[in-house]
């Protein structure tokens, strides 16, 4: 029987997709379950399918010739999944060898669990608080929009969208699980359906994450970390994303507030969109200094290469001059031994994922700026870019 049906949806990112397929590949190879593998490929028109295919002979491709959105494209492979869990992954993700496996038996020995989430890092190992949220009611949504949660983030009152009154560091229950990991019971979906297509891109988490909910179940956070490139395949700093998000935002409130007055909905709409302008706005002016600026910190600081072959990976990188070899996390320095930017290459055929996870949580650092090499591909992967062979 399959246990996990794992479902992923690609648009444009076949390296980051490579990488957290591999991180998959490495979790059964380390846990051994009966487990199906969906890629359901949204018109990328970038090669994606001929580049993956011959590497993941184990994964079922589905290949749309247009872009249905991020709910159908899920749906298509659910509709065809067998596994008694499915597990929604994002493409610019990248799991432990033990990730698959702690969540199975956590749902395993909760019953009243509908889906959980996990511990989200971003590229860099900072904590992503969309790891842990509050369904977005009108007084939660009013709080975000007007910033009352940024000012008292740790209040249960103000605070409640992103949750931070509870510790990343431990097991509870929360409202809404993000669709960059959403590991959840078949027989919750059959109860209370899939996706909501109405939704394009955004939002359709939070509404699956309601109606697990309205359905009697539980949703769960778990501290088991994750890697997520927040910003690379979903671009969250661009204006497509302010306005699509709000939109979506917008069919939630109407789809499951209907019973608030026509004017009570209109100034909510006129709130989100005046939030939206204004963050909008915000991009545009500060542009030319983001982009400045990354360009600035890409071409300073000190580069370390934790493997056996680093001198193979520094030609990867144009404009390496020097680098420093390291042979374990604990040579990676701290902000309090040196002011520069610090890039660090970690070499997954060194180690494994769960010890690349781990060094970016505990070696977390305004100065350090981590990348992953796959030898295989001969393929470096940051936040900020990909590296590939000339």
């Amino acid at each position: 029987m399959v246990k996990i049906s794992v479902v992923i949806v690609n648009y444009r990112v076949k390296y980051f997709l490579e990488q957290s397929l591999r991180s998959v590949r490495a979790a059964l190879k380390a846990y051994p379950m009966e487990v199906e593998i969906f890629v359901v490929d949204n018109h990328s028109q970038d090669d994606s399918l001929n580049y993956l295919i011959p590497r993941f002979p184990e994964v079922r491709f589905i290949a749309n010739t247009e872009n249905v959105g991020f709910a159908r494209a899920n749906n298509q492979a659910i509709e065809q999944s067998t596994g008694k869990y499915v597990l929604l992954l994002n493409p610019d993700t990248v799991i432990a060898e033990n990730t698959l496996y702690e969540v199975f038996q956590f749902m395993e020995a909760h019953p009243e669990a509908g889906g959980t989430g996990v511990k989200m890092l971003d590229g860099d190992g900072r904590f992503l608080p969309e790891s842990k949220r509050g369904f977005p009611t009108p007084w939660v949504s009013f709080c975000k929009i007007f910033g009352l949660s940024a000012l008292f983030p740790h209040s249960r009152i103000f605070g409640r969208y992103h949750m931070k009154y509870l510790s990343p560091d431990e097991c509870h229950p929360i409202d809404i699980l993000s669709g960059a990991f959403m590991f959840m019971r078949r027989e919750t979906l059959d109860k209370s359906g899939l996706l909501d297509e109405s939704f394009f891109m955004y939002g359709e988490d939070i509404d699956l994450s309601y109606r697990l909910v309205l359905a009697g179940y539980t949703n769960y956070f778990l501290p088991t970390p994750i890697i997520h490139y927040k910003g690379e395949s979903t671009k969250k700093g661009s204006l497509r994303y302010v306005r699509v998000f709000y939109e979506a935002m917008l069919i939630f409130f109407k789809k499951h507030y209907p019973h608030y007055s026509k004017g009570y909905y209109f100034a909510v709409k006129f709130s989100i969109f005046f939030r939206a302008s204004l963050a909008a706005a915000y991009r545009v002016v500060s542009f030319p200094f983001h982009k400045h600026g990354k360009t600035e910190k890409k071409e300073k600081g000190k580069w370390y290469i934790l493997s056996r072959t680093p001198q193979i990976i520094a030609r990867l990188i144009p404009g390496i001059k020097h680098y420093t070899p390291i042979w374990s996390a604990d040579e990676i320095p701290s902000s309090s031994e040196r002011q520069d930017d610090r890039h660090i290459i970690l070499d997954s055929g060194l180690l494994s994922y769960r010890e690349i996870i781990e060094t970016i949580q505990s070696k977390s650092d305004v100065r350090n700026h981590f990348l992953i090499y796959t030898p295989d591909s001969e393929i470096i992967i940051s936040p900020q870019q990909t590296y590939t062979k000339p």
